[in-house]
């Protein structure tokens, strides 16, 4: 198998390193949405339905979406009630504080292993750093301005186990279709400048 690699890769070094790319890539940006999940689902049993219970949202939209009101937002999640009307854990503050830390946490093991493993950089890394981080921040913004669209809906229908799975995937798909381009311009590959 290593030899059938080190010929292929003689033959065609530019496909070769796209696919030692992508693998990589895929790799490690699955094993951070992995620990995600766990975060997203685990995190806001932790905080508690006092935070589940507090509201935090900016803008507030009302909006009208397959008979379910809700108010939608680019920062902060809905407060997720049964049906009885009684808060449950999975929105409110306490879920917008689990995204937030789950997904940078996230990042910050993602970031050396890209940059060192799947790119294999040289470049600054504070200036890559702060340049991730905006990308990261800008992502971020369209993952939860899209997941609430979303989510005040799944959560009239399913249980927030389910629509975890659902914000891992939308925001760890989206993220990895944007992030690998990202990557491909912060992370140089070869030589740090002189």
């Amino acid at each position: 198998m290593k030899q059938i690699w080190s010929n292929f890769k003689e033959k065609h070094p530019e496909l070769a390193k796209w696919l030692y790319q992508i693998f990589y890539f895929i790799v490690f940006s699955e094993g951070v949405t992995i620990f995600q999940y766990l975060i997203f689902t685990f995190m806001p049993k932790m905080l508690g339905v006092g935070l589940a219970g507090t509201e935090f949202m900016w803008p507030q939209i009302d909006m009208h979406i397959f008979g379910v009101d809700f108010t939608w937002s680019l920062l902060g999640y809905n407060v997720v009630k049964n049906a009885a009307g009684a808060v449950v854990i999975g929105g409110g503050l306490g879920y917008f504080i689990s995204y937030e830390v789950g997904s940078f946490l996230a990042q910050c093991i993602n970031f050396p292993l890209q940059r060192n493993i799947t790119f294999k950089s040289k470049g600054n890394p504070w200036y890559q750093a702060m340049w991730y981080f905006i990308a990261w921040v800008v992502i971020s913004l369209i993952c939860n301005g899209f997941n609430n669209l979303w989510m005040p809906i799944a959560s009239a229908y399913v249980s927030p186990a389910i629509y975890n799975i659902l914000v891992t995937f939308i925001t760890g798909g989206v993220s990895m279709v944007i992030f690998f381009f990202v990557f491909k311009i912060i992370f140089p590959e070869g030589e740090k400048d002189k």
